[in-house]
């Protein structure tokens, strides 16, 4: 995830929520949408939720409910089996310690992935098959995402499924040339 200038300045943008359940951006003076929300986590912009009238940081349910609406929008993350377990550990003696033993096991998940990604690039930049390497993993992550409920968006997979097309029917031109 790639931190923002702000977010790696210290900068924490202010959202506040009011009682008709509006979020506003202090920091962009507009209101915003949960989806919004979820896009500022993902580009690794750090922001704080309080309640307007009482000033309470209500980040924690603001990010809970991010969760919920996104899995109840098809794009499941949590598995079944993972959420019972969750549940399971609430008032369990060892409740104090699941925050930081998940925190922990997502930095760690978090490297592993950013090592896995760098490795691969640096694998495939020495390769001089490396842009059709790189296309291959591309129409293979694109074609694994056909599979998951809510991924990608049709326009795009139609230029994608074009450009398939074109690049098939130039392999076979030159297959019929040899």
């Amino acid at each position: 995830m790639a931190k923002s200038k702000t977010a790696a300045d210290g900068d924490v943008v202010t959202i506040k929520k009011y009682a008709n359940r509006r979020l506003y951006d202090t920091e962009r003076s507009c209101y915003i949408t949960l989806d919004d929300l979820g896009m500022m986590v993902r580009d690794g912009r750090d922001f704080r939720v309080v309640d307007a009238k009482s000033g309470e940081d209500i980040t924690h349910n603001v990010l809970t409910q991010i969760i919920m609406d996104t899995e109840t929008k098809g794009e499941t993350l949590l598995p079944v089996n993972f959420l019972r377990h969750l549940i399971g550990m609430y008032g369990d003696k060892m409740q104090s310690m699941v925050p930081q033993y998940l925190e922990a096991s997502m930095t760690a998940f978090r490297k592993n992935q950013h090592d896995v990604r760098a490795a691969l690039e640096g694998a495939l930049g020495s390769n001089p098959l490396a842009e059709m390497t790189r296309r291959n993993l591309e129409m293979f992550q694109q074609a694994a995402g056909a599979f998951i409920p809510g991924a990608g968006n049709t326009k795009a997979k139609d230029s994608e499924i074009a450009a398939l097309k074109a690049e098939i029917a130039d392999l076979k031109a030159e297959l019929a040339k040899k």
